[in-house]
């Protein structure tokens, strides 16, 4: 007797177990098939998604290519016969493989140039520039036509105070003023530039103001 109950306990809790996988199977089936058709969703609406931003993008212009320029048009010859005629151009020969002129030999004597000395102190005319304006003659010319104006002259004190050699830096034109500046500046004894307590020879720009009283 207790063996038939035993037995019949075993077969239930059989059916239950084999029921049991049956119901887990069917859940795991349902779930994959719904997973499925979620995924083809998404997918479907990514794939809507793109289709809109492509149809957003703006399409490029193509930029217009500039026209080429119009041929000049040929000449004609006019009938107006009060034009002046063409002049013709002679046909120049020039020989590129000619070497050109050597420069200049330099000046033989050094003291045209103006080079610049360093000094200590700069060459002074004895007696300060107002000796130079007292030694100073108006020229007749330029005072008939009443020139004014100032004369700039590039004067070389040698190392004993004298004036070696001129030039005009700034003129007041072929009038005797140039001339006059320069007479004057000469006339007058200078203070040699000093460089270290020694004597050099130096230029310098001296100005010479022509004034009508």
């Amino acid at each position: 007797m207790i063996q038939s109950e035993f037995k019949i306990q075993k077969l239930r809790y059989q059916k239950v177990l084999e029921f049991g996988l049956v119901v887990s199977l069917l859940l795991c089936i349902i779930a994959l098939q719904l997973s499925k058709k979620f995924q083809i969703r998404a997918a479907l609406q990514t794939k809507g998604a793109e289709v809109i931003m492509m149809e957003n993008i703006p399409q490029t212009q193509q930029q217009k290519q500039a026209q080429a320029p119009s041929r000049p048009s040929v000449p004609i010859a006019s009938e107006d016969e009060t034009l002046p005629e063409d002049e013709t151009i002679d046909f120049s020969e020039f020989d590129v493989g000619e070497s050109a002129p050597p420069p200049p030999p330099p000046p033989e004597d050094d003291s045209e140039a103006i080079v610049f000395v360093p000094y200590d102190e700069p060459p002074e005319p004895i007696g300060g520039f107002a000796a130079i304006q007292n030694a100073l003659t108006y020229p007749e010319i330029a005072r008939k036509a009443g020139v004014e104006g100032r004369v700039v002259i590039w004067a070389r004190v040698d190392e004993a105070g004298n004036v070696v050699n001129t030039k005009v830096q700034k003129s007041l034109g072929p009038n005797g003023c140039d001339e006059a500046a320069i007479a004057a500046i000469q006339s007058v004894k200078w203070k040699p530039a000093k460089q270290r307590d020694r004597a050099v020879k130096v230029w310098i720009a001296v100005p010479v103001d022509f004034k009508l009283r």
